[in-house]
């Protein structure tokens, strides 16, 4: 059966609300707050199949900007891969990456992705190679603690929004081994919604520290600011007597106190064509630049 292949459609509503409907029942999570704020730009273009004025299948791409080794690189990020489940089983999926990479591979250094266990097989078909990703950890108890206080900040609050929206639209670089560049409209996907109870201001640092807590460990998703900061001592803010471990989820400067190690098992395995990331063993796509 023929589908209509559509493409760049966020401004159309229609298209819009089933696209959001079907990501919605796939991954639970809808990009009509994103869009409306005006952060769904046209880095992110959706690739879809329409069947009756209905988005069945869709492949995702992000035009990201990055730094591997203090050098710059223009990725193309594939993401939001789904297909309603009465329309798998079709090879629709399969058409719209394989479209992807025909329009883009002159124009990109690579293409890379994230995907589950489910999929091992499937990506390889396409040239993407499966590549080992790394963690980093920092002994809590071995810092130096720093007693100020921290704002939690809410981005339904307009003078909060403001004050993200200075900071992110500012912000630098973490690492030269591995970080994004001009990605704010990718990180407002975060802050805006998978991440909104997760923000917190350093006024001292004037830095937002992205993190959650679970018992005594601590999960630290980004630290956003418009200087380049000691991630360590960013880290001495957030330590206190109750956490043990703090887990870093990007790629910190080479530093002391910071533990590298490869990932055994994750639920987000990187795969990338070609794979360009061999200068260095250990590193990490920060959390909050997966599409």
């Amino acid at each position: 059966m023929n589908y209509q292949l559509i493409s760049d459609y966020k401004d159309n509503e229609l298209y819009r609300k089933t696209f959001n409907d079907l990501a919605e029942s796939t991954f639970d999570i809808n990009f009509e707050e994103w869009y409306k704020h005006g952060f769904w730009n046209d880095k992110y273009v959706c690739y879809s199949y329409l069947d009756k004025n209905k988005v069945i299948a869709n492949v995702s791409i992000n035009k990201m900007d990055l730094i591997y080794q203090g050098n710059d690189y223009r990725a193309l990020q594939i993401g939001t891969v789904m297909t309603h489940p009465d329309y798998r089983n079709q090879g629709l999926a399969q058409e719209l990456i394989n479209h992807v990479i025909s329009k883009y591979e002159q124009d990109y250094d690579f293409f890379y992705l994230f995907a589950n266990d489910t999929v091992l097989d499937f990506y390889p078909k396409f040239g993407f190679e499966r590549v080992q990703e790394s963690s980093f950890t920092v002994d809590a108890t071995s810092l130096k603690k720093r007693n100020y206080k921290i704002k939690k900040l809410n981005p339904d609050d307009e003078s909060d929004f403001q004050l993200i929206s200075r900071i992110v639209s500012n912000r630098v670089p973490l690492s030269s081994i591995l970080d994004v560049k001009n990605s704010e409209d990718l990180l407002m996907f975060y802050l805006l919604i998978a991440l909104r109870d997760a923000i917190y201001y350093i006024e001292e640092l004037d830095a937002i520290v992205l993190y959650e807590q679970e018992e005594e460990d601590l999960y630290v998703l980004d630290i956003i600011s418009t200087k380049k900061l000691d991630i360590v001592e960013v880290l001495g803010f957030l330590a206190n007597k109750k956490i043990e471990t703090i887990h870093v989820s990007f790629t910190p400067e080479k530093n002391k106190y910071i533990d590298a190690a490869y990932i055994i098992e994750t639920e987000d395995m990187l795969f990338m064509r070609p794979n360009l990331f061999t200068a260095d063993p250990y590193f990490l796509f920060p959390a909050t630049s997966h599409a």
